[in-house]
């Protein structure tokens, strides 16, 4: 059997995922995903720094790193194209599109029923700053992003004046979320198929629970909540494994906050047992002997 692991470049997720692979007996390449060329009629359809990425069995994306519109739009037309002829991509085009975009995400959770943060999203300053007034504590987030980086929380309303002014000059869309407090900590719960295999606290000293922003994990014992709502949450966007990250108010009510669809898991790894990449490696081999 032959994988792929498309990334930018080597990181401990991908030589930890390709290690797993090896030892399944699987062969298994790191293939740059900003170097792909893909051809219309003729062959190969689409390669990489000459390999042929038609010729895998299965592509697992470790990473769509940030660039133009054209060129993530790009990376994700080629993902879909494999899939049509034939190639497991893990997780699927369709799953990182939903994923990746926190309006989409949030709004399918809410369309399924799913708690998750009261939100406004909008274009123009005027309509942020009604927001702010609103909810008077928000989350202000990239619509695009992850690890904690560009999420500014906001209190007071010259700030937020200050605050959306900028980001009205860079053209930017205003995602804004009520705060909820959260006694600085969170929840994550990894999913590998339907089977929530992990979960850890993240607790810090400020609001922000993002390991890379200095949070410590602790090993959490899932409750049978938390595995169906995390199970819930995946299943909307499709995903073949997934980080469902959860807050639990002051009051003791959970809400999804987000669904990562390229889930890192170095955090999580140091608080169980559990092989995470051996898992994650099991489970592709066995869907791409399925498909077969």
């Amino acid at each position: 059997m032959k994988i792929g692991i498309l990334g930018q470049r080597r990181s401990w997720h991908v030589q930890t995922l390709q290690d797993a692979f090896l030892r399944k007996g699987a062969v298994c390449d790191f293939l740059s995903i900003t170097r792909i060329v893909a051809g219309i009629f003729q062959r190969p359809y689409a390669f990489t720094e000459g390999r042929i990425l038609e010729s895998y069995d299965a592509l697992v994306v470790r990473s769509i790193p940030s660039g133009s519109l054209e060129q993530i739009i790009f990376r994700v037309d080629v993902l879909h194209r494999l899939e049509n002829l034939g190639v497991k991509v893990i997780n699927s085009a369709t799953t990182l599109e939903r994923s990746v975009d926190k309006y989409y995400t949030s709004s399918l959770l809410e369309d399924a029923g799913i708690p998750t943060p009261r939100t406004i999203v909008a274009e123009r300053f005027e309509n942020a700053m009604e927001a702010f007034l609103q909810f008077k504590d928000v989350v202000v987030k990239p619509l695009f992003g992850s690890e904690g980086r560009g999420i500014v929380r906001i209190q007071d309303e010259d700030m937020a004046y200050r605050v959306f002014k900028a980001l009205e000059l860079g053209n930017y869309i205003f995602y804004i979320q009520e705060f909820i407090p959260h006694r600085n900590r969170d929840i994550r719960v990894f999913l590998v198929g339907d089977e929530p295999i992990a979960g850890m606290v993240r607790e810090s000293d400020l609001w922000k629970t993002n390991i890379a922003r200095g949070a410590k994990a602790q090993a959490l014992e899932l409750t049978t909540t938390l595995k169906d709502l995390s199970i819930r949450a995946a299943k909307i966007l499709g995903a073949f494994y997934a980080g469902v990250d959860i807050l639990e108010s002051e009051d003791g009510k959970l809400f999804v906050t987000e669904v990562n669809g390229i889930p890192g898991w170095h955090g999580l790894q140091s608080t169980t047992d559990i092989n995470i990449a051996e898992r994650i490696a099991e489970h592709v081999i066995m869907l791409t002997q399925e498909q077969r």
